[in-house]
């Protein structure tokens, strides 16, 4: 009786496996251009996979198109669909034919729309006498449409208890971090994290998808060398030789580093930089060092960037907005807004052209969206990592169109320090210590024509599955990197597969590691948003197009900025009218208040001013042996310090004393700070001996600038113990708009005169207690800098520039070194308004 009670729990259990409930597919937008290519494909190889594994299936093609038409395109869609070349032709005929019987065309439009489709699923899972395992959404149109899918979804289309929901969605999300912040707010006022399925196709590459799994397989190797030590630099690439056209609507409104680089090349850098976690296939672990890597990037410049754009584009813009062509491509499939008409659209976008600008390029406000300025389509990207093991590493991301060749590859250099005595022709082939050193992984395209990962000989035999990977087979004459073929261990999958393919049975699995989570989609926007908005109106290099580039677009990188090696050929003729750019304007020398002024625009006015510091500080350390430098907090000096950390590499930081000019009366920690400013954006970079950091004493026996704790007092005679005469060898300064310098504030009388070096002082803003140094103090340095930023200045500037010396009403009209210097350092909109 055991025997036979235990044979038909086993059977009940089997046949539990086998039916394991219905699984309705809805793919909206189906009639449009990235279903067509990649999505019904897509499905269908779902179905191959799965089927016999114990679900049932229903696919459901949704779009705005009416039912007649839909159907047409869909028929003609699923009769394209091809199976793996493994498949028999009479048995891919037979799949095909499954396939379409178990798809259909509606038309989703209203809201009983909706309620139909959740109606019929119920009905057909109700047929089938199963359960209702889950729905699947995939939003294959523009964003502007996903609030009112979502809402109609969560009203009438979730399936009922114990069945899940997975709502897949597709970029763009969002064009900066504001608008990436409210699409995600909206998106999650329906539904869930965990039922969101943001895709990055480029996840689903085999390459890419191989990064982390390599790295976890070969540990053993890695782990010594996977850091600044061992790596020169990495580069992430994605090179096109197909131009913009058909598609020059979206790029106006988005450019090539909201299209390619804030997404697919930082998904791809996060994979190479993040921290391996000890259970590399724990999606949860994964997504969590992932972010974690996203908070170390360090924030990025204008010089971090260089842009292109190639000549034709101009010319295509114009042909399409007179053809009257909406956004097309994977980005804006164009059914779900056939309900605006052409002329509607070219109405939006000639009315975006008179619209103020702003961000990369100047987006223009219209009812469509935004348009840039100038947008590039070709760009490289210098980034850093802020931890220990990638500081000073550079990362450089690339990616154009109308370039010289079609690839995409990850490329990890190693350094070599290794010196052969021999000549090349008696190294022993692929393995002498001199060779490059690399790790590659290959996306795409290119030479090799296949994904596959690359390592070179003289480094280690790789490991990697042998049922999905194997060893590509010699190829003579094939030079990949400067080398040739034979120099590499290299591997390619057994069996090709396409990205869509590959996401979609993630998506079906419940594998959240392979998509995009809110937190780390805003905290990319975090990192690109200020390089986007700091663009802004920056002109592009023009270039030819496809070989005729030749070395045009070619950078370089030195001290945290990148840089054409070439100068441009062809140089800017202002037309009748037309606006000075800041590149017209050189560094101005002249007087202001009988010293010295430097004006430039705020780049070359910061390097400007960097130089001058790094020049002061070698000359003090060459006749003193010590270099002390007081520096002010607030906005403006973050740029300079963030110059002095990535750009100065001959600063005597060993020999270097830093002090701080004034503070606010916080914990050190405190994000108000300027102690917590300076650590952020200088003293975490540079190699400062920790002896030599003085931050104000305001934070004693839990108090903050309590008199009796006599702070300032202390602050005082550190600097008489240290600073011979209490003479620093330079300040630097601000200017307030009230014409307050340090903490020193208008008819506010302490630190103004006095015998007193250090003071505490009231501000008339949050936070009101601030510790300073005095003016008698300031004024015995060797050299003081006042450094002036900003149109909001501009103001104060004239009137400073107009009275005498009244410190009680102008605090900075009182700085005046008695045996040093002053100089001014102004950008134009302050000098010049």
């Amino acid at each position: 009786m055991l025997a036979v009670a235990t044979c038909v729990a086993l059977l009940g259990c089997l046949q539990a496996q086998k039916l394991q409930g219905h699984v309705s597919v809805i793919l909206l937008g189906a009639t449009g251009d990235l279903a067509r290519k990649y999505l019904w494909q897509g499905l269908f190889q779902l179905y191959l996979d799965e089927a016999g594994q114990g679900h049932s299936f229903s696919f459901h093609g949704a779009a705005l198109t009416a039912t007649k038409q839909g159907q047409e395109v869909m028929a003609k869609v699923l009769e394209s669909l091809s199976c793996p070349e493994d498949v028999a032709p009479s048995r891919c005929a037979e799949l095909k034919d499954q396939f379409r019987r178990l798809s259909q065309y509606r038309q989703l439009k209203t809201s009983e729309d909706y309620v139909a489709l959740s109606e019929g699923v119920e009905a057909l899972v109700q047929q089938e006498g199963r359960r209702e395992a889950g729905r699947l959404f995939y939003f294959s149109v523009p964003p502007f449409a996903y609030a009112d899918i979502a809402r109609n979804i969560n009203s009438s289309c979730r399936p009922g208890p114990g069945a899940w929901l997975r709502v897949v969605l597709e970029k763009p999300f969002g064009h900066d971090h504001l608008s990436a912040q409210q699409l995600a707010t909206e998106l999650g006022s329906f539904f869930q994290e965990e039922e969101m399925y943001r895709v990055d196709h480029y996840l689903g590459k085999q390459a890419v998808a191989q990064i982390l799994p390599f790295r976890d397989q070969n540990r053993k190797a890695l782990d010594g060398l996977w850091n600044r030590h061992h790596v020169e630099r990495v580069e992430i690439v994605m090179k096109e030789t197909v131009d913009a056209e058909g598609r020059t609507s979206f790029y106006e409104e988005y450019g090539v580093i909201r299209d390619v680089l804030q997404n697919h090349l930082t998904e791809v850098l996060t994979l190479v930089a993040m921290e391996l976690p000890y259970n590399a296939s724990s999606a949860e672990a994964v997504l969590q060092h992932k972010l974690q890597a996203f908070r170390a990037l360090r924030g990025l410049r204008r010089a971090s960037a260089v842009l292109g754009q190639y000549r034709a584009y101009g010319a295509q813009v114009r042909r399409e907005l007179r053809a009257g062509h909406s956004p097309q491509g994977r980005d804006v499939p164009r059914q779900w807004g056939a309900q605006r008409t052409g002329s509607e659209r070219r109405a939006d976008r000639q009315g975006g052209r008179t619209g103020k600008a702003r961000g990369l390029g100047g987006p223009r406000r219209s009812a469509l969206g935004r348009h840039l300025c100038c947008p590039p389509v070709a760009s490289g990207i210098l980034v850093h990592m802020d931890n220990l093991r990638w500081e000073g590493v550079p990362f450089i991301l690339m990616s154009g169109k109308a370039l010289d060749e079609r690839v995409g590859y990850v490329r990890i250099l190693f350094k070599n320090r290794a010196f052969c005595a021999q000549s090349e022709k008696d190294w022993v082939t692929a393995q002498s210590p001199c060779l490059p050193q690399q790790i590659i992984f290959y996306i795409g395209h290119g030479e090799l024509g296949t994904p596959a990962v690359l390592v070179s000989r003289s480094l280690f035999k790789p490991t990697l599955p042998s049922r999905s990977w194997k060893e590509v087979e010699g190829r003579p004459g094939l030079r990949l990197f400067g080398r040739p073929l034979s120099d590499y261990y290299a591997y390619s999958p057994v069996r090709e597969r396409d990205a869509y393919s590959i996401l979609i049975s993630h998506i079906f699995h419940g594998r959240k590691d392979s998509f995009v989570t809110t937190e780390n989609l805003l905290a990319s926007w975090v990192f690109w948003t200020p390089l986007l908005d700091s663009l802004a109106r920056e002109v592009p290099r023009l270039y030819p197009g496809g070989a005729e580039n030749g070395h045009l677009l070619d950078f370089e990188f030195a001290g945290g900025q990148l840089a054409f090696c070439q100068q441009q050929v062809e140089q800017l003729v202002l037309g009748p009218g037309s606006a000075p750019m800041p590149s017209d304007f050189q560094v101005l020398r002249a007087t202001y208040r009988e010293s010295p002024l430097v004006a430039a625009w705020p780049e070359e006015l910061i390097a400007k001013l960097a130089s001058d510091i790094e020049a002061t500080a070698v000359q003090a350390v060459r006749r003193f042996g010590q270099f002390h430098l007081a520096l002010s907090g607030g906005s403006s000096p973050i740029v300079l310090f963030q110059q002095l950390a990535t750009g100065h590499y001959g600063f005597p930081w060993a020999h270097t004393h830093l002090w701080l000019v004034d503070e606010r009366c916080v914990p050190l920690w405190d994000p108000e700070s300027n102690f917590q400013g300076l650590q952020t954006h200088l003293l975490q970079h540079v190699r400062v001996p920790y002896y030599n950091v003085h931050p104000m004493p305001v934070h004693l026996h839990q108090r903050l600038c309590a008199e009796q704790d006599r702070g300032a007092q202390a602050y005082a005679e550190q600097i008489s113990a240290l600073v011979t005469n209490s003479s620093f060898d330079l300040v630097l300064l601000g200017m307030g708009p009230d014409g307050h310098t340090a903490s020193l504030f208008p008819q506010s009388p302490a630190g103004l005169d006095g015998e007193q070096l250090v003071v505490l002082t009231e501000s008339p803003s949050k936070p009101y207690h601030r510790m300073s140094l005095s003016l008698p103090l300031i004024n015995r340095a060797r050299k003081v800098v006042v450094l002036v930023m900003g149109r909001l200045k501009r103001d104060i500037t004239m009137l400073v520039s107009r009275v005498g010396h009244e410190p009680k009403k102008w605090p900075i009209s009182g700085v005046l070194p008695g045996s040093g210097q002053l100089v001014w350092y102004m950008d134009y909109e302050a000098f010049l308004g």
